[in-house]
């Protein structure tokens, strides 16, 4: 596989397994909802086609348990630690995409008081868990993890405030 052909996918299990050391594909579903999930959706079959992809390629190893459940266990190789190096030296001017449910039934006319009370709601909600995630940072380890945080802390306070601006001209 050549590297032009790893996808944010690719990145992301190659990213995760990084971090874990090793993993199966339920291991790295379950970490990407606990950190990258936060900003970056990815459908949960891909956690178990994409290792295997990726393996194929080079950039995994592959064990499976002898015994029990057979669980596929995977790791970085030479190959991969490369790739994902490589990867991340790399600047992007890429822009996020938003595909923002609210803002779109906002566009399409939808009653903004009720719309405007449940997406401040969410926003709240959320805010106040990346808030409780970030007091219970101890600062140690990696500032890429705290870094994206703080991004979040800083995404969700602008969705209040502007989702609180909405309800108030409603």
């Amino acid at each position: 596989m050549q590297e032009r052909r790893l996808t944010p996918t690719s990145f992301i299990v190659l990213g995760l397994i990084e971090l874990a050391g090793e993993a199966t594909p339920y291991e790295l579903k379950q970490v990407a909802a606990r950190s990258v999930g936060n900003f970056w959706s990815m459908p949960h079959a891909q956690f178990y086609t994409e290792p295997e992809r990726l393996a194929e390629a080079g950039f995994l190893t592959e064990d499976r348990e002898q015994s029990g459940r057979r669980r596929k266990r995977y790791r970085l190789t030479k190959e991969g630690r490369a790739a994902l190096a490589r990867w991340r030296e790399e600047p992007t001017e890429e822009l996020a995409q938003l595909r923002d449910p609210g803002l779109l039934k906002l566009f399409f006319g939808a009653p903004a008081g009720p719309l405007a009370a449940a997406q401040l709601a969410a926003h709240e909600a959320k805010l106040a868990e990346y808030e409780s995630m970030r007091e219970q940072d101890s600062g140690e380890g990696a500032p890429g993890p705290r870094a994206t945080l703080d991004a979040g802390i800083a995404h969700e306070r602008e969705w209040v405030r502007y989702w609180r601006k909405i309800a108030g001209s409603a």
